[in-house]
């Protein structure tokens, strides 16, 4: 027999336990013996094995060999650069990932709970993790259910389990046994499960099981099992890296053909051959891009996105679809009154605080001061010392209507006690309170008692005989009514009404029978949880980048459609789907995929329908972001390309299955994400263009020089030192580039787009071509005209010009007049540092010596200086027909 089939006495003795709890002594020895009420996560990688982890790259592999070729060689100098730059790399990743596990950490434990126990008859807390099965603990409204238990005690207890059944509505808990064993979650109603809330009411469980035994457990242990894929950048550039490594090694194997085709010495043009792929291979890359999504996670997580892996940081800017939540992400997770219906005036809720209303004693018949004293008094939520309301929202949203009306509940409790009354119940649909009359309000009329009934429009009509206006009491107009409470309902906001009833004397029985008749109808209001204010801002700028939001929830398609009509995910002159989840089901995977692009809204959905949403998207090539907080929304989050978690109502396990962790549940913090994202990117592809077109330029020109009769213009000291001074400092100084204009102005990349789309390819060759002319022109001329200082200048200009070449691609359109030079002041320094430390190779004797260089005369130095800045104006050239190509002599 199962826990839940049990009775109370039954299930306790199961346990061996008592309706007092368990003895402090045997409560630390069950801890010993079942562990602590914790999920357990997989195995985590110790701190070696993360530094470990950051040389399986591909490129850092290549890296490595080369240096250990340059160390055979002889080449110490060069073995020593590579490894520092690798170790760096290494370094930098691993912090990086080490701070993100500590962040998560953190979070978790800012996220820890308490509970009340019961241990030998003495209530007392003690941390959610200190529990153990046949613990008694106290439950309340507003607790997380710590571990799974049987109800021992329950009054009007409710319990939201959507993180766990997906259910939207709150779950009535009893305590008699259910007979059937083998009964689904959600309708064990004799039951509690870790991770779940209780949003109603009081009680008592026993504890039935803890940490990994738990319901929750059991599915976080199935989702450990499964394993994340690469994002799309670590794709990128592991493809890119294996190519890239293939053409250079089959260029350096034609070079050292050709030089022992012209005679050359063997162990000289194998340096070269050597140094050249030494050179070629940007191995800055991984390095400045590392430090790029470093500090663009940093950034995020100051505005509170919590990435949780450091590649993901990237993956955003792929994103064409997000799938976002409702309830705390686009709205503020706070119910409000936004109309009220009094005398025969419908009130818009800015109107009904205004401060010139007459407020009259309640029991002067003032419709208006009669409805809102019922708002506060036939209330269970309260201010606590800060000013926050406390309780069911509804109750929360009405407290705070009455007292921006000048109602306050304290003060008016003192006037009118509450002396009974009839909770609100699901069948009933109506919440009645009974308040004595401390004050009278004119002598000779002396009720004794006044009762307010709230509740369904529907339900509370038929029990009123009358209205209450200014005119005093007259018939109801249900038809006027009725129209009325559709026309708000259609609105989407969610419609209660309230009446009264004067009683003479206090009632001797208390019941609804008794109670809830001969009511006079005071009014009705239409509240919602409205949109944030800045949701509406952020659903633009999705629509303005090419990124479709699409809301999911699991509230009624009218209020869904409400609120998506109000942050413009709906537009009324643009067609969009409102789609049930029960419309859902009934749709194949092969149907929906033919409307899923269409849908804007998906209504009464359940969380692990996510799952097939996700599947839709991505089966039409979209790129999927979705946002989720309950366990069963893990698998989708899992699944899809980027998994966003609530970092305020999150569960555990959702936020172990995403990729990043909002702080604040606010959609707009993740299209500031997405920005950040592309941003990110954009400044990655500078460097990637920059590296790669410098490093064309190098292999072009010694691969070049021995096809058109010149000797290699370059030794094997000059390639690495160039290498060294221009890809190091300038490439980490571009991914400090401010964001241009059009961020968030253009379609989103496709996923599997290469780092060598719009243009790139194109550009890095004809980039590299003119540099190569342009540094064998002058070794050409200088050989002519018999300039001793050939190789030094060679190798002075073609340094020049890659340093002139980063300030060209800092932007792919706009100029670099229109951006403002000192916009990137790093970079600045930087270039003046090259260039002074370029100039040192020449002009300082001991330099002299080790670079094989020679000083220039000013003739010479203003000649190189001269041809270093052809490749800026060509590349500002390129952007001019650009520009005027696309219509406009600026970027948008």
């Amino acid at each position: 027999m199962k826990l839940h089939q049990m009775h109370i006495d039954q299930a306790l003795m199961e346990l061996h336990s008592t309706s007092q709890g368990i003895a402090e002594n045997e409560a630390r020895n069950r801890l010993m013996q079942y562990g602590p009420n914790e999920l357990q996560e997989k195995k985590k990688k110790t701190p070696l094995r993360m530094f470990l982890d950051q040389f399986t790259d591909f490129m850092i592999l290549v890296l490595i060999v080369a240096a250990i070729i340059s160390g055979i060689i002889g080449e110490a100098s060069d073995t020593i650069a590579i490894m520092v730059i690798v170790l760096l790399n290494a370094a930098l990743g691993f912090s990086q990932e080490y701070r993100a596990e500590r962040a998560m950490a953190a979070l978790k434990k800012m996220a820890s709970t308490s509970a009340t126990v019961v241990r030998n008859g003495q209530y007392r807390t003690a941390a959610s993790s200190e529990l153990v099965p046949g613990d008694v603990v106290i439950l309340e409204a507003g607790h997380i259910i710590p571990a799974d238990m049987r109800v021992l005690e329950a009054v009007r207890l409710k319990v939201d389990e959507a993180a766990l059944t997906g259910e939207s509505m709150p779950a009535e808990k009893q305590t008699e046994a259910m007979h059937d064993e083998n009964l689904p979650l959600g309708d064990k109603k004799n039951m509690l499960f870790k991770g779940t809330s209780i949003t109603y009411g009081r009680g008592k469980g026993l504890v039935t099981a803890t940490g990994m035994k738990t319901e929750l457990g059991r599915i976080a242990a199935m989702l450990q099992q499964e394993e994340a894929g690469k994002t799309p950048l670590q794709k990128r550039l592991a493809n890119f890296g294996t190519r890239l490594a293939v053409a250079i090694l089959i260029i350096c194997g034609i070079i050292f053909a050709a030089g022992i085709l012209r005679g050359e010495e063997p162990l000289g043009i194998f340096l070269v051959a050597v140094s050249l792929a030494v050179a070629a291979i940007p191995e800055a890359l991984p390095a400045v891009v590392t430090i790029s999504l470093a500090i663009g996670a940093r950034k995020m997580v100051q505005r509170n996105a919590l990435i949780r892996k450091l590649p993901a940081v990237e993956t955003l800017g792929s994103v064409t679809y997000i799938c976002t939540d409702k309830t705390g992400t686009l709205t503020l997770n706070r119910m409000t009154v936004e109309e009220m219906w009094v005398d025969g005036e419908l009130i818009q809720i800015s109107d009904s605080a205004a401060p010139n209303r007459q407020r009259r004693h309640p029991l002067f018949q003032d419709p208006y001061s009669l409805f809102c004293t019922a708002l506060a008094l036939s209330n269970d939520a309260r201010f606590d010392s800060s000013g926050n309301a406390i309780g069911d929202p509804t109750e929360t949203a009405l407290l705070v209507a009455a007292r921006a009306n000048g109602f306050d509940k304290q003060a008016l409790e003192a006037d009118f006690p509450r002396i009974a009354e009839l909770p609100f119940d699901s069948e009933r649909k109506l919440m009645t309170t009974i308040h004595r009359i401390m004050q009278p309000a004119e002598p000779g009329k002396v009720p004794a008692c006044v009762s307010f009934t709230k509740g369904a429009v529907e339900e509370l009509l038929g029990k009123c005989r009358g209205m209450i206006t200014s005119r005093g009491v007259q018939p109801l107009d249900e038809k006027e009514i009725t129209g009325l409470t559709s026309r708000i309902a259609a609105d989407g906001l969610r419609v209660m009404a309230i009446g009264m009833r004067m009683w003479q004397d206090a009632p001797d029985v208390v019941s609804h029978k008794n109670i809830e008749q001969h009511l006079l109808l005071l009014g009705f209001f239409g509240m919602m949880d409205p949109p944030r204010e800045e949701a509406k801002e952020a659903v633009a700028l999705c629509k303005t980048a090419g990124i479709t939001p699409v809301m999911i929830t699991g509230d009624h398609p009218l209020t869904a459609k409400t609120i998506a009509l109000r942050v413009g995910i709906l537009e009324k002159d643009e067609p969009g789907e409102v789609l049930t989840g029960a419309e859902l089901d009934a749709l194949s995977l092969e149907e929906f995929e033919k409307r899923v692009e269409s849908i804007r809204v998906y209504a009464r959905v359940a969380p692990e329908q996510k799952l097939k949403i996700v599947r839709a998207l991505q089966s039409k090539g979209h790129f999927v972001a979705m946002t989720g907080d309950g366990v069963n929304d893990a698998p989708a989050l899992k699944r899809a390309d980027i998994g966003v978690a609530m970092g305020i109502t999150g569960t555990d396990v959702a936020k172990e299955a995403s990729s990043m962790v909002l702080l604040d549940d606010n959609f707009a913090t993740m299209v500031r994400a997405v920005r950040e994202g592309r941003h990110i990117y954009d400044n990655i592809r500078k460097v990637i263009r920059y590296l790669l077109a410098t490093n064309s330029g190098e292999i072009w020109t010694l691969f070049l020089a021995p096809f058109v009769g010149l000797p290699i213009p370059l030794l094997p000291i000059h390639i690495l030192w160039i290498n060294l001074l221009t890809d190091g400092l300038p490439a980490l100084a571009l991914t400090r580039e401010p964001e241009e204009g059009d961020t968030m102005k253009r379609p989103p990349r496709h996923p599997q787009e290469n780092l060598f789309a719009g243009g790139l390819g194109f550009f890095v060759i004809w980039i590299g071509l003119l540099m190569a002319g342009i540094v064998l022109s002058l070794q050409a001329w200088a050989l002519y005209t018999g300039d001793a200082h050939w190789q030094t200048m060679v190798f002075t200009v073609l340094c020049f010009l890659q340093l002139g070449q980063v300030l060209a691609v800092r932007s792919e359109k706009e100029s670099l007049f229109t951006q403002g030079l000192f916009t990137n002041k790093l970079l600045l320094w930087s270039i003046t540092a090259a260039i002074v430390l370029q100039l040192c190779t020449i002009y300082v004797p001991v330099l002299n010596s080790v670079f094989k260089t020679q000083p220039l005369s000013a003739a010479e130095l203003a000649l190189t200086l001269a041809l270093s800045t052809i490749v800026f104006f060509a590349a500002e050239i390129d952007k001019w027909f650009r520009r005027k190509k696309s219509g406009s002599s600026k970027v948008p």
